[in-house]
């Protein structure tokens, strides 16, 4: 939950950026590299009691609508009880569902309905912090010799003010909050409300393996686990360099005994079940990367890097850093490891809106040309509700209009302290997770068919042309797109799970081009990242033999020459070659 917007992932740059092939088709096949993971905000998807507020009996009405996209796997964001102070990543209570959300019962039946379905259920698990309203924490900040103290931070006020640490949702930017009570401070890398964990103590970790285990008893059959790469801390909490919050990750990620928490959790919880096992974060560079994830460590599956969510949040991004950076991480990974593929989720702002063109003439083909990024390249897609149908950021104009709690205390922060608040208003509006966080739009009836009341966040106003039921109806819209793409990523598994991958005309700088390949079979990816007509020259060893899938009605029978090959705004092509 440690939140893209705010996080820098340094790569080990002497891997070489190159056209090299490597093997992969020796790798061991497993289901959750085969996945197509569908990530549900459930605050978002669908409210069924008209409260406002997605919830679980809103998730299982729709159930046919997700096996219906060709998704094998849910992540679902928290759903455990919370006061909400960041949208259930504030955890009160680990075992029981927030009442908002729904009940246990209802959790079971929605847990039943997809495995029934062929359907998997990842579930997210917070455990870098919990909420303030936790009995775990109302006990430890009750007297310094409660059993529960040592579940969390505490620096006692004798000592001084401790060293200072960055938060990245308080008020102050300060992760250390006076408590009265005992007359000490607690440590929150989030918000005040977010108490981190004290992974020092044995008695922590053995009640979260014990929750974990609740869970996987139940039938789940994975753990994203939240901001992970941050739960190790020096407890003797040294003094760092001036100027270290501005690489906060180079201090708070991936510290010792990180690994050793996550053998132990391997051991106790993921060994005895069938069940996968990401973070989120993927540490400092790609050592601490593989670290996390080669199999013979036995602590995680699947790494899960924000270098390329990362680029997204500046405008005019440059396609030369996202190939870079997507076929740099493709070559670490090509022999040992995993990778989670993604360009969105519940942290940022809308895929279309950040990486393509969300105007009316191009929204449609750029979100397509996006999706065709996603379940083409190697390791397992996470693709983001509403993203199918193409939604857009929000309609955000002032302050007011955001829930986000990080939005909110920013605010406050550089009012406080005479910042530019017009500035950060401009990127708010088009960065904020919030825009990634607009009820999902079903249909053109009132609240775009999410609710029938008020609904906790402002439903798009684009929801009457954009929405479920006018794209089940359109063969051309973005949802059918994304249909034939699932369809073609699960029934040709050789080649887009586990295929080589090789990068071509890599300085190009609006054309991602790219060759996936196994056994003999090889598939060309055109992808034009621009609102202009552009060619890519490829220099091809193999001939096209035919066009498998376009994102235009229509596929272009005069557009290649010799090598060269023009691609139409947006264009995204799949090519057979032999």
């Amino acid at each position: 939950m440690k939140r893209s917007i705010f996080i820098l992932i340094f790569l080990n740059f002497s891997l070489l950026f190159s056209q090299t092939k490597v093997s992969t088709e020796n790798q061991q096949k497993e289901w959750w590299k085969e996945s197509i993971v569908y990530q549900i905000y459930p605050r978002s998807f669908k409210d069924s009691d008209g409260d406002g507020v997605g919830d679980l009996r809103g998730i299982i009405s729709k159930l046919d609508y997700i096996k219906s996209l060709g998704v094998t796997a849910i992540w679902l964001n928290p759903i455990y009880t919370s006061p909400n102070d960041d949208n259930g990543y504030d955890v009160s209570d680990y075992k029981n569902i927030m009442k908002e959300f729904g009940t246990m019962q209802e959790f079971d039946e929605l847990l039943q309905g997809m495995h029934q379905r062929g359907i998997k259920l990842i579930m997210d698990m917070v455990l870098n912090h919990s909420s303030d309203e936790h009995e775990w924490f109302k006990q430890s900040r009750s007297s310094r010799d409660n059993k529960y103290r040592n579940y969390y931070h505490w620096w006692p006020a004798e000592k001084g003010k401790p060293p200072y640490r960055y938060s990245l949702f308080d008020v102050n930017h300060d992760a250390w909050m006076y408590d009265e009570k005992t007359n000490s401070y607690y440590l929150h890398y989030f918000s005040r409300k977010q108490p981190d964990l004290n992974w020092e103590n044995p008695e922590l970790r053995k009640e979260v393996f014990e929750i974990m285990n609740f869970w996987a008893k139940k039938g789940v059959d994975g753990f994203r686990l939240d901001a992970f790469q941050f739960v190790a801390k020096d407890p003797t909490y040294p003094e760092f360099p001036k100027g270290w919050e501005k690489n906060f990750i180079q201090y708070y990620a991936m510290q010792d005994p990180i690994h050793t928490y996550l053998k132990e959790m391997n051991e106790e919880v993921f060994s005895k079940y069938d069940v996968m096992s990401v973070a989120e974060g993927a540490g400092r560079n790609f050592e601490d990367a593989h670290n996390l994830v080669d199999a013979d460590r036995k602590e995680l599956n699947m790494a899960y890097a924000f270098d390329a969510v990362d680029i997204g949040k500046k405008k005019g991004y440059s396609l030369l850093k996202l190939k870079k950076t997507f076929t740099k991480w493709d070559s670490a990974f090509a022999k040992k490891g995993w990778l989670s593929i993604f360009l969105a989720n519940h942290d940022v702002a809308r895929m279309v809106s950040r990486y393509g063109n969300d105007s009316p003439k191009y929204r449609v083909v750029s979100s397509k040309m996006l999706s065709t990024l996603i379940m083409t390249l190697r390791g397992t897609p996470y693709y983001y509700n509403g993203d199918e149908i193409g939604m857009t950021n929000g309609d955000f104009k002032k302050k007011e209009d955001f829930n986000d709690v990080a939005a909110l205390n920013e605010f406050k922060y550089v009012e406080q302290n005479g910042g530019d608040l017009q500035k950060l208003l401009e990127y708010t509006i088009d960065n904020n997770r919030d825009n990634g966080r607009t009820p999902m739009q079903w249909d053109d009836t009132k609240n775009a068919g999410f609710s029938t009341d008020n609904t906790w966040l402002k439903v798009t106003s684009n929801y009457q042309s954009i929405n479920v039921s006018a794209e089940e109806k359109n063969n051309n819209s973005c949802l059918n797109y994304f249909k034939k793409l699932t369809t073609l990523r699960n029934n040709n598994k050789d080649i887009w799970v586990y295929g080589t991958y090789t990068i071509l005309d890599k300085d190009n700088p609006d054309v991602f081009a790219y060759t996936r390949e196994s056994n003999g079979k090889k598939m060309l990816v055109l992808l034009n990242f621009s609102k202009e007509t552009k060619n890519t020259n490829l220099q091809l060893k193999n001939k096209i033999q035919k066009a498998i899938l376009c994102n235009y009605e229509t596929i272009s029978k005069d557009n290649i020459k010799e090598n060269t090959i023009n691609l139409r705004p947006y264009e995204a092509v799949i090519y057979s070659l032999k």
